[in-house]
């Protein structure tokens, strides 16, 4: 299914073709979606939501979308220090102490938004030898026991940093976790609850919730896995993550969805003005060295992309786990959203290049 419109300084066939070429050459299977000042100007669906029903993706198709979801549990943190109930330079100890009290209490709520906490993570993706490391943690701790924030504590709590806390940034997970046991504590109710009422709700996401991976769902695509040598090209990723979604990632959206929480959320609807250009401010750099001719840098729960001049050229997130990929971007000088939702490990990453030339160039 396509939907493709002409809006001003906006080329919707470089931008089809850039898409089309992905999905034939990478075997890309999700769907794109592309937003001007909050109106569609391309949608684009491919591959099946389910090859065991032969069920094809739809551009209203929901998906995992992994660490994508930092985002949603920044900007719960940040609207409990728009209410005064929570500081940025307030110890994190303080919020999780019933399941953290060995934590350093230099560790602020702002370290663990910006990952630069230093503490261990529950998994450390940064490992040159990560895919080894993830064999090993699922072969000790039974993927299907994390179905719960306080689920992951057991993987990290006991971990030694792996710097002081404020001197660097490293990406981090367990800071997340931990940030979304603080909005239990602050809030008195869930942390799904927190989220869907004051996140999902407050953008307009309809279609957005935290389904289990084995619950049954309408419109939700199945997670594949590619297997090379195995009798079927593609396995389910139903043993090959976690169940349930946590504060770090696993949330479910359409491609709708995202775009419409980048929109709310640059105009006021989720946090208010003064907090508004907080979020939407870089905080620290992600790493020293430039990659694609960029300065690379982190703020809360969002990545910016800048250019010589400084001036940001991209925001956003990755999002990736077993059978499922994501990506949601906004370009400012534009005025374009773009999110990409797919279905098969690490088959986002093309696509969000691929579109990100064709809009801005490489």
């Amino acid at each position: 299914m396509t939907i493709v419109t002409r809006a001003d300084g906006f080329d919707p066939a470089c931008l089809e073709e850039a898409v089309s070429t992905v999905a034939q050459e990478r075997g890309f299977s999700g769907t794109v979606r592309v937003t001007r000042h909050g109106e569609p100007v391309f949608t684009r669906a491919f591959g099946m939501a389910s090859r065991r029903w032969s069920i094809p993706n739809t551009c209203d198709t929901r998906f995992r979308v992994a660490s994508v979801s930092k985002m949603f549990t920044a900007v719960a943190v940040l609207q409990l220090v728009e209410r005064k109930q929570v500081c940025l330079d307030d110890a994190l100890v303080g919020f999780v102490k019933e399941h953290m009290p060995q934590l350093d209490p230099r560790v602020t709520v702002h370290h663990a938004l910006t990952m630069t906490a230093g503490i261990g993570d529950w998994f450390e993706e940064g490992s040159d030898d990560w895919e080894a490391e993830w064999a090993a943690l699922t072969s000790s701790h039974p993927l299907y026991l994390l179905r719960s924030n306080k689920d992951y504590l057991s993987l990290f709590a006991g971990k030694q940093p792996h710097s002081p806390p404020g001197e660097r940034h490293l990406y981090n997970g367990a800071g997340y976790i931990l940030l979304g046991l603080l909005i239990e504590s602050v809030t008195g109710r869930s942390f799904e609850e927190v989220i869907a009422d004051d996140v999902f709700a407050r953008a307009g996401m309809s279609a957005a919730g935290f389904p289990a991976l084995d619950d049954l769902g309408p419109d939700i695509a199945e997670g594949y896995l590619t297997t090379a040598g195995s009798p079927t090209p593609y396995r389910t990723n139903h043993y090959a993550t976690t169940p349930g979604a946590a504060a770090d990632g696993g949330a479910t959206c359409s491609a709708a969805d995202l775009t419409a929480f980048a929109h709310a959320l640059r105009h006021g609807r989720l946090l208010n003005e003064e907090t508004t250009r907080l979020a939407l401010t870089p905080q620290v750099d992600e790493r020293e060295e430039k990659v694609r001719g960029y300065r690379w840098m982190y703020g809360f729960g969002l990545t910016h992309i800048l250019d010589d001049e400084g001036t940001i050229v991209r925001w956003g997130h990755t999002g990736e786990e077993d059978g499922a990929s994501a990506r949601l971007y906004h370009y400012p000088q534009q005025g374009l959203d773009v999110a990409v939702l797919g279905n098969i490990s690490w088959c986002a990453g093309d696509m969000g290049w691929a579109i990100h030339d064709a809009l801005v160039g490489n």
